[in-house]
């Protein structure tokens, strides 16, 4: 009776604990390799300034201290890519410093956990380098995000 009451006291609380991971399944997806740091705070503009050419240098500081690196494919979705080919060091791993900002076509397993997405990218298919050439509107570092000198 004791293992019972055990077995129905646990399956009561299975519906309150987060969803469990999806079954990967493989899917090739282009897009760009983004910081998600500044992605998701917002800390340096909005979606549309922190892509690209504009971002570039910012998305190398990121990776290189360890900020997740991201893909957003060319449908808006993003992302959180968990490992790029064989590189152990994904956040400021030579692969992710090398294709920071690039377009690239890759092919992997997709996961999704409380409407996350992840990717493992098993292999670059294709690397399109920087193609959101957007330095000319933000400048290399948004004016915007360049803190006001004090008087």
């Amino acid at each position: 009776m004791r293992a019972f009451l055990t077995a129905l006291a646990c399956s009561a609380a299975l519906p309150a604990l987060p969803a469990l991971a999806s079954e990967g399944h493989r899917i090739q997806v282009t897009g760009e390799l983004i910081d998600t740091w500044c992605y998701y705070s917002g800390v340096m503009g909005g979606p549309e300034a922190v892509v690209g050419s504009a971002h570039h240098t910012c998305a190398l500081w990121c990776s290189a201290g360890g900020i997740p690196v991201g893909l957003q494919a060319e449908d808006g979705t993003i992302y959180m890519v968990l490992k790029i080919e064989q590189d152990d060091q994904l956040a400021g791993g030579d692969t992710a410093l090398r294709l920071a900002s690039h377009t690239v076509e890759a092919d992997g397993m997709h996961y999704q956990r409380d409407g996350i997405n992840y990717l493992i990218v098993d292999q670059v298919i294709s690397d399109l380098d920087i193609t959101n050439l957007n330095h000319e509107d933000y400048g290399p570092v948004p004016g915007f995000a360049i803190p006001e000198p004090k008087e």
